[in-house]
């Protein structure tokens, strides 16, 4: 972790972010491989919640029943309020459009 030490583990970066309601949740969800990042144009599935990720990232997961991609904007000191988490990122598109199995 000293190469990097920009970086924050993804599990703990989508608790902050208030997109997971715990950090066990989030934790589970990147065991199982739901979570794709890219990182300086290459694309790698998750499989350690011990994973870095820093601001300029993209995430891309399962939410609320749609596959979504996020920008990482900055990284989290603690998990604050709803628009305090909101900061940490952007929602870059739906991922379901890139593919056509979203229905118009």
């Amino acid at each position: 972790m000293t190469d990097r030490p920009d970086g924050q583990r993804v599990d703990i970066w989508l608790w902050r972010a208030r997109l997971f309601k715990t950090r066990s949740l989030a934790t589970k969800i990147v065991q199982k491989g739901h979570v794709r990042l890219t990182q300086t144009g290459l694309t790698r599935r998750l499989t350690k919640a011990s994973a870095l990720v820093r601001a300029g990232d993209q995430l891309t997961l399962p939410l609320n029943k749609q596959i979504v991609r996020l920008e990482i904007l900055g990284l989290g000191e603690r998990r604050g309020p709803a628009p305090e988490a909101r900061e940490l990122y952007a929602v870059l598109e739906d991922a379901a459009d890139d593919t056509g199995d979203h229905p118009a």
